[in-house]
């Protein structure tokens, strides 16, 4: 029963993965946006919702390691592994805007919120609200930086389909989260009840398993859109799903009760600071992520994975 539940988690994701990218496409149509500000916001806000419903309800039992761990997890899964493995499907081409403006801004969040969590040990309310108050920041600029200009819905779908109404496209994205968000937790959940039959420690199951669980949508999203050859949402949703996890997720859990994260390794967020710096420069080589340096990033995660996993006799 364990393995069909894991099964119908993936037809779920996959199905609300290609609605998502359709409304999200429709969306960006309609009003006047590009595919990138779509992924960066709409669509990255949007599959991040597992993640903030775990840290929150985590932050709120007092168990912060759990809520800060599964942003530092998510985040080094969703670069190495889902931007890897959809670099490898289809060579994704980079927008100069993600490189000069999106990307120096994640390195610098990265790097404020590793500070924070190494000197304090955790997040204050104060911290929180002050993260939360970059997200909002961040979401105004990147709307009034990337607004087409021409009439909203001056173009069809970028994937040459007819136009969709707006209410239609909003009510696909609505569809698209709820198929992604039930089918992580099917698979979250089944693939944990795995991993205890096997002995494997709540730690690295929070920290592997969980992290890459709540993931899962982002990783059906950038997959499909890879496919679809929709790469401004295949990398709009990963960078700003890593900016919504470090600002939005992690500075709402703090605002809900203060995050004491002192359990958190160095390693992993030397792991998650390392991941954001290799990015840019694969970025940069071409204005495209290659297969082959997709592949390098998805070893990088067999790397991380390896060295927080369990040894035998250890």
């Amino acid at each position: 029963m364990t393995y069909l539940l894991l099964a119908l988690g993936l037809v779920l994701l996959t199905a609300g993965a290609d609605v998502l990218v359709r409304g999200a496409s429709s969306i960006a149509s309609r009003l006047g946006l590009s595919e990138l500000v779509v992924g960066l916001t709409v669509v990255a806000f949007g599959t991040s919702a597992p993640e903030l419903a775990v840290s929150v309800k985590s932050a709120h039992a007092g168990q912060g390691g759990i809520a800060m761990g599964n942003v530092i997890g998510s985040n080094i899964f969703n670069i190495a592994v889902i931007l890897g493995l959809s670099a490898m499907v289809c060579p994704l081409a980079v927008h100069l805007k993600i490189i000069r403006r999106d990307m120096p801004l994640l390195l610098a969040v990265s790097t404020l919120f590793a500070v924070l969590l190494s000197t304090g040990g955790g997040l204050s309310r104060p911290e929180g609200g002050l993260l939360v108050a970059g997200l909002v920041g961040y979401l105004a600029w990147s709307v009034a930086a990337e607004r087409k200009p021409g009439p909203p819905g001056a173009a069809g779908p970028a994937d040459g389909g007819a136009p969709m109404r707006l209410p239609v496209a909003l009510a696909l994205v609505a569809a698209g989260l709820a198929l992604l968000v039930f089918g992580a937790r099917l698979l979250v959940d089944n693939a944990t009840h795995l991993a205890r039959g096997l002995g494997v420690g709540e730690e690295v199951i929070g920290l592997t398993i969980v992290a890459a669980g709540t993931s899962l949508p982002e990783l059906a999203t950038s997959l499909v859109a890879a496919l679809r050859r929709q790469t401004d949402i295949a990398i709009g949703n990963i960078v700003g799903s890593n900016l919504f996890n470090l600002l939005g997720i992690a500075g709402i859990a703090a605002l809900v009760r203060p995050v004491d994260a002192g359990g958190i390794s160095g390693r992993d967020l030397g792991f998650m600071l390392a991941a954001a710096v290799a990015l840019l420069p694969l970025m940069r080589s071409g204005f495209k992520i290659a297969r082959w340096e997709g592949a390098l990033l998805f070893a990088g995660f067999v790397a991380y994975l390896w060295a927080v996993w369990p040894k035998p006799g250890a």
